[in-house]
């Protein structure tokens, strides 16, 4: 073997190891600092309806400076605005909520509940924002107001009617509301009115959140848990010139408010069609939908 050869070896052999330290290096990297991901992202509209999307990031807490002082939190928020840009800001103490803010606090994100406060250029613009629940399944559109502090997702070809108002409790007693009713094809064919619909309803500063507050007749309320939240329930049905009405309120208390869901269930007596004629609409299926509507609500404090 010449020498010309055993040296052409030589330097093969040491690319080899080269090569393989530098794959193991960056395997054994790779497993030991993964990527950083968030802990959740969510979805806001803000004052103005503009759409931000909010990444939060955990973070060692650094211990405080006194005893008589809680820690630091080291977590972080990433802001994408509807513009496209990005905000990092780093969470600070706060008393209640999230607080992040930037190098010199002119812009602060203050998350509390289903709502938070998106403070840009100092106080110099403030706006109020509400969270936007996922889309669970069959529920593309989402109607939000931050000026109302809420928002809830709604299936494609409902109407939405956001001058709505409430008017069966008589004058002076109208409440107003965001109503939105089904598509003439969920009614077509069957005994089902097309204004039956469900609604988003308010009352400010209500003594007490029962839901029998937004019904006519005298019904009762009584509490149910449906999850992790738990509602003031009544319904009432009512009837005339061969149509039927059913009405069923989830309430839910605020601060010095009440919000309600309302369903609107309007349908002819089935026995006074001719045979044939229409088929019996699917009740179960209807009701599961306007629950399932009703579970996106998002209420800001």
């Amino acid at each position: 073997m010449t020498q010309h050869t055993r040296t052409g070896i030589v330097v093969l052999l040491v690319t080899l190891i080269v090569i393989v330290f530098v794959l193991v290096r960056l395997h054994s990297q790779t497993l030991v600092h993964p990527a950083e991901q968030p802990v959740n992202v969510v979805s806001y509209l803000c004052g103005g309806g503009e759409a931000v999307t909010a990444a939060y990031y955990a973070g060692k807490s650094t211990p405080a400076a006194s005893p008589d002082q809680p820690p630091v939190p080291g977590g972080r928020i990433v802001l994408t605005l509807a513009d496209g840009s990005v905000l990092t800001l780093r969470q600070t103490i706060s008393a209640d909520g999230g607080r992040y803010v930037n190098a010199d606090e002119s812009v602060v994100f203050w998350d509390k509940g289903n709502g938070a406060m998106f403070a840009k250029e100092g106080a110099q613009t403030q706006e109020q924002c509400v969270l936007i629940a996922a889309d669970p399944g069959g529920l593309p559109n989402v109607y939000a107001t931050s000026t109302a502090g809420f928002s809830i997702r709604y299936p494609a070809g409902f109407a939405v009617d956001d001058a709505y108002v409430y008017q069966a409790l008589g004058l002076g007693k109208e409440i107003a509301g965001v109503k939105f009713t089904i598509p003439e094809t969920v009614a077509t064919g069957t005994n089902l009115g097309t204004d039956s619909y469900v609604s988003v309803e308010h009352l400010s500063q209500a003594p007490s959140c029962t839901a029998n507050l937004f019904l006519e007749s005298a019904a009762t309320s009584s509490e149910v848990i449906d999850g992790d939240m738990t509602y003031s329930l009544a319904s009432s049905t009512g009837a005339g010139a061969g149509n039927r009405y059913e009405e069923t309120v989830y309430a839910l208390p605020g601060i010095n408010s009440c919000t309600a869901v309302h369903y609107f269930v309007h349908y002819g007596v089935f026995e006074n069609y001719p045979p044939g004629m229409v088929k019996m609409f699917d009740r179960d299926s209807l009701i599961a939908q306007f629950g399932a509507i009703r579970r996106t609500l998002k209420v800001a404090p």
